[in-house]
C-alpha cells in the first residue's frame, strides 16, 4: 500500500514495500506488511494504533535499530541495507536521536553524564562535549539540576534529561516512542510543549509513536496503523503543537 504524504520539504526517511516477519517455531508471523511512507524533513509525524498494529516494529525500523526482512529503508537517501553495522551506528547516532518511554538513564550517572555519554561516542573533544551538554540542559531547563542523578529526579525531569540526550548530536530526527506516557497529565503536557518547541523553532523532525489519540493530534500528520499496515493518513490543521502557541499568545 503506498501511502505519499503531502510535501513539505525533501524526504528524509523513506520505508519502500517493507515487510517484517517474525519466525515462530515453523509459523511465520507478519509485523508489517508492505507499508511504503515517506517521511519528510521538518515535519511532525504520530504513528498510532491499538497494542499488536505493529507501532513498535516501525518505530524500530524507522530508528534503523532493524532490518525489513522485505523491502528498503532509506535514510537521507542512503539505503540502509548497504552500509555496515559500524558505519549504520555512527550514521543513526549522527542522524536520530532516540526518547523513550522509560527514559533509559544509566543510575550511577548524572544528568550531565547522561547528556555527555552519546557525545564522547560521537567522538566530541571533552570541551566540546561538555559545552554541548550543558547548552542541551539548559535548553530543557534543567541548568539547576545537571549534576542530580536520575533518584533524584521527579519522572517529568528524567523525561527532560532523556529529551537533552536525545539532542546531544543535534540529529535532525527526534524519534519519541510514548513519550510522555510514564508522566502525569501536567508533566506530560510539558513534554508535548518541549517536543513542539523543537518542531517549530528548531525545525526537527518528529517521530512520535504514541497509541493516544490526544498525543497524536499534536503532530501534523497522523499515520494510523492496523494489523501491520498503513489503514489511514489523516493532515492535522491546525495541529495541538499550532493550538498551544494561539492559546499561550492570547493569555500573554
Amino acid at each position: 500500500m503506498k501511502t505519499q504524504i503531502e510535501p513539505q520539504g525533501k524526504t528524509i526517511l523513506r520505508l519502500e514495500n517493507v515487510w517484517k516477519i517474525y519466525q515462530m517455531g515453523a509459523v511465520e508471523v507478519p509485523a508489517l506488511r508492505g507499508v511504503s511512507i515517506d517521511i519528510k524533513q521538518g515535519d511532525f509525524v504520530a504513528i498510532t494504533g491499538a497494542s499488536g498494529s505493529g507501532k513498535s516494529t516501525m518505530m524500530n525500523l524507522m530508528g534503523c535499530l532493524d532490518t525489513p526482512s522485505r523491502g528498503r529503508i532509506y535514510l537521507k537517501s542512503r539505503d540502509i541495507s548497504t552500509l555496515s553495522e559500524s558505519d549504520l551506528a555512527t550514521f543513526r547516532g549522527r542522524t536520530i536521536g532516540f526518547v523513550f518511554q522509560q527514559y533509559n538513564l544509566i543510575p550511577s550517572m548524572t544528568a550531565f553524564e547522561n547528556v555527555l555519554l552519546p557525545l564522547e561516542f560521537l567522538e566530541y573533544s571533552d570541551s566540546d562535549a561538555a559545552r554541548r551538554a550543558k547548552e542541551i540542559l539548559h535548553t530543557v531547563g534543567l541548568e539547576d539540576r545537571m549534576h542530580h542523578r536520575p533518584a533524584e529526579l521527579s519522572g517529568g525531569q528524567q523525561q527532560r534529561v532523556s529529551v537533552a540526550r536525545s539532542l546531544a548530536g543535534d540529529p535532525e530526527i527526534i524519534l519519541a516512542d510514548e513519550p510522555s506516557g510514564a508522566l502525569d497529565s501536567v508533566m506530560g503536557r510539558k513534554i508535548m510543549e518541549l517536543l513542539c518547541k523543537l518542531w517549530m523553532e528548531e525545525k526537527k523532525t518528529i517521530i512520535m509513536i504514541t497509541h493516544e489519540l490526544n498525543l497524536a493530534k499534536y503532530a501534523r500528520i497522523i499515520v494510523e496503523l492496523k494489523d501491520g499496515q498503513i489503514i489511514k493518513i489523516t493532515e492535522n490543521k491546525p495541529t495541538g503543537c499550532e493550538r498551544l502557541v494561539n492559546y499561550e499568545k492570547k493569555i500573554n
